[in-house]
C-alpha cells in the first residue's frame, strides 16, 4: 500500500447505529485513517452526540485511531473520561477554542493523559486565536460549516482560511490540518490543494448506502484525491 500525503477520518455519527459493528468493520477493512468521534452536549451545539461508552465498544472490534471532536461547553472534564474508556496515545483529543477558557492548560492536560492534542475553530473564529499554541498541538481542525449540523454545504471563505493556516504553519510539516463539514467529491480536492491534509467524511462521501458500500465509497474518494496529491 502506498503512503498517502493526506488522511481520511470517517464520521462515526453518520454510521448506521442498528448495524454499528458492521460499519466499523467495513471502515477498518477500508483502511480508513481515523474514526471521527463527535461529542455534543446540546449546549455548545444544538444537538447531542456520541459518548465514552460507545468508544469502549468500538475498541473491542477496531484499533483504528480516533479523533475526538469535543463540541461541548467545557471539554476539560471529558479528558479523563475518555482515557478511562479506552483512548490511547494514537488518538487525538480536539477542543474548541470558543469554549476553552484556559487553552494552554487544557492542551497540557490532554498530553499528560497520553493522547495527542488538537484545537478546533468555528468558521468565523480567527486563526490569530491559536497563534501562541500552534507549536504545542498535533492537529488544527477547521470547521467548514457551523458545528452540530450534518449535511450542510461548505462555507466558501473556509478555503481561504485553510490557505492562511497553511501559511502560518509552514515550519510544521507534521501538523494535521483537518477540515470538518462540507467535504464532498467536489470540495475535497480543493481542500487538499489549499493545504488541508485530513478530511472528515460523512453523508456526502462515504456513508451513502443508496449508492454503494462504505468500502466502495472510500475507494472512489481515494481515487479522486490521489489524482490531486500524487
Amino acid at each position: 500500500m502506498k503512503s498517502r500525503k493526506y488522511k481520511l477520518a470517517s464520521s462515526l455519527i453518520c454510521a448506521d447505529f442498528l448495524h454499528l459493528e458492521k460499519d466499523v468493520d467495513l471502515l477498518t477493512k477500508s483502511n480508513i485513517d481515523y474514526i471521527h468521534f463527535d461529542v455534543m452536549d446540546g449546549v455548545f451545539v444544538p444537538r447531542y452526540g456520541l459518548f465514552p461508552e460507545i468508544l469502549q465498544q468500538v475498541r473491542k472490534i477496531s484499533a483504528v485511531p480516533m479523533d475526538f471532536h469535543m463540541m461541548v461547553k467545557d471539554a476539560e472534564p471529558y479528558i479523563q473520561a475518555f482515557k478511562d474508556y479506552g483512548a490511547n496515545k494514537k488518538d487525538i483529543f480536539v477542543v474548541h477554542v470558543e469554549t476553552t477558557h484556559h487553552l494552554d492548560r487544557v492542551i497540557r492536560r490532554i498530553k499528560e493523559s497520553g493522547m495527542k492534542a488538537g484545537v478546533a475553530l468555528n468558521p468565523s473564529t480567527p486563526l490569530e486565536s491559536i497563534r501562541y499554541v500552534l507549536d504545542d498541538v498535533d492537529l488544527v481542525m477547521l470547521m467548514a460549516i457551523n458545528p452540530g449540523v450534518v449535511g450542510h454545504r461548505l462555507i466558501p471563505y473556509v478555503i481561504q482560511k485553510i490557505q492562511d493556516l497553511k501559511g502560518m504553519t509552514k515550519n510544521r510539516d507534521n501538523l494535521l490540518i483537518e477540515v470538518d463539514g462540507g467535504v464532498n467529491f467536489e470540495s475535497a480536492p480543493k481542500m487538499l490543494e489549499s493545504g488541508a491534509n485530513m478530511l472528515v467524511c460523512g453523508t456526502q462521501t462515504i456513508f451513502r448506502p443508496h449508492e454503494g458500500t462504505i468500502t466502495q465509497k472510500v475507494k472512489e474518494l481515494r481515487k479522486v484525491l490521489d489524482a490531486v496529491v500524487f
